[in-house]
């Protein structure tokens, strides 16, 4: 059997066990993929000091963020189309997260019905992403969010056009699928996969089925959500009309401008996650760690402020919280162990991250997490 260390043995893996076409969208990004690589390329620079002779023989890793109290500084993003990568897959990765005692957030480009995941995973903490195709189906989606209840609403913000994936274009993805040659000798050589796939049945955009659009063109809606044809005219103001249907914790998700991140405070916004879409969407913008400090400063601890994209160690998760992060949230890592082994993936990944994580505390001399923001930890470039 082969042994799987890290998210880089996680990635072969998934490579190995899904049709390009899948792994290209899972694994891909916007244009020349620099800003995914910006991504890595940052993180890496960030130095640690350790510091020694302290008593690390007992290590906390708990965060608490909006009142509930998360074993690990770390979440589970969201993130499209997971029952691609593995049948069920959202509910694979709730229920995980919820066994870890972490968050899960569930994407409004799911494949599970977010009713359905709450029920599915009772005990966990479950927060639900928006993205606004359609104001009358948004609302829906939002009360229906509430009714089943989840705790925080993310607003994803960086998205008025998708970005250009040109891996997808080439592939001609989209949903639902039109086989065509080529792709029906990819899928071929990854039989496992089809069979996996065939034996799921029903494979759409869970919350955009007819039953929960009334008077709204579910399969336009689905095609808009996959090309990622969102409302342009979402602009601040827009943040007083969620709230007539929002009343918990509501966090935008895609700030990088330290402006900006006044501005979503002055409008209300309960927690920022400082994030650019895993170099999804511009390949020119800055990479989340080197915006992460601004962000915080603007902010100035008057929220929560949490980072995504380009998280693959335990030592990222603490250069993130050294630099001001309360938390972060895992994506594509979760993804590869999902593809290459199901469940039993997706606990070794989480599990990877947390013996990577404690490893690290004790070498850097960190009792708890409370101890890294002012710490000093940080012996690494200007990422400005």
């Amino acid at each position: 059997m082969t042994l799987r260390l890290n998210s880089a043995d996680w990635r072969a893996a998934a490579r190995a066990a899904l049709p390009r076409f899948v792994f290209d969208y899972l694994d891909g990004a916007a244009d020349d993929t620099l800003c995914l690589r910006r991504n890595r390329d940052d993180l890496d620079r960030v130095i640690l000091t350790p510091r020694v002779l302290r008593d690390v023989s007992r290590l906390e890793t708990g965060v608490e963020v909006f009142g509930r109290r998360w074993a690990q500084p770390f979440g589970i993003a969201p993130m499209g189309l997971n029952g691609l990568s593995w049948p069920g897959g959202d509910t694979v990765l709730a229920q995980a997260a919820a066994a870890h005692g972490l968050p899960f957030a569930l994407s409004t480009a799911s494949n599970a019905r977010l009713e359905d995941l709450r029920a599915q995973a009772p005990s966990g903490i479950h927060w639900m992403q928006l993205y606004v195709m359609h104001r009358g189906l948004a609302e829906g989606i939002v009360e229906r969010a509430a009714r089943a209840g989840y705790e925080a609403l993310v607003l994803t913000v960086d998205v008025p056009v998708g970005g250009n994936r040109e891996l997808d274009i080439r592939h001609g993805f989209r949903v639902p699928f039109k086989p065509g040659a080529r792709f029906l000798c990819d899928v071929m050589r990854h039989p496992r996969w089809a069979v996996r796939m065939a034996r799921a049945g029903r494979f759409d955009f869970g919350n955009l089925r007819a039953e929960d659009a009334p008077g709204a063109d579910s399969a336009g809606l689905q095609a808009a959500l996959l090309t990622r044809a969102m409302d342009r005219s979402l602009t601040w103001d827009s943040l007083s009309w969620l709230r007539q249907f929002w009343k918990g914790p509501l966090l935008l998700k895609g700030v990088l401008h330290p402006d900006d991140a006044r501005r979503a405070l002055d409008h209300g916004a309960d927690g920022l996650i400082v994030s650019n879409h895993g170099g999804r969407q511009s390949d020119a913008s800055p990479s989340a760690i080197a915006a992460l400090p601004g962000v915080v400063q603007a902010v100035g601890g008057r929220v929560p402020v949490l980072m995504d994209s380009g998280i693959r160690r335990g030592n990222d998760v603490i250069r993130a919280l050294a630099l001001g992060a309360r938390a972060v949230l895992l994506g594509r890592p979760l993804l590869y162990g999902l593809a290459g082994a199901g469940p039993a993936g997706v606990e070794s990944v989480l599990s990877q991250f947390e013996a990577e994580l404690q490893r690290g505390m004790a070498l850097l001399g960190l009792e708890n997490l409370d101890d890294v923001p002012g710490s000093g930890l940080v012996n690494g470039p200007d990422l400005s």
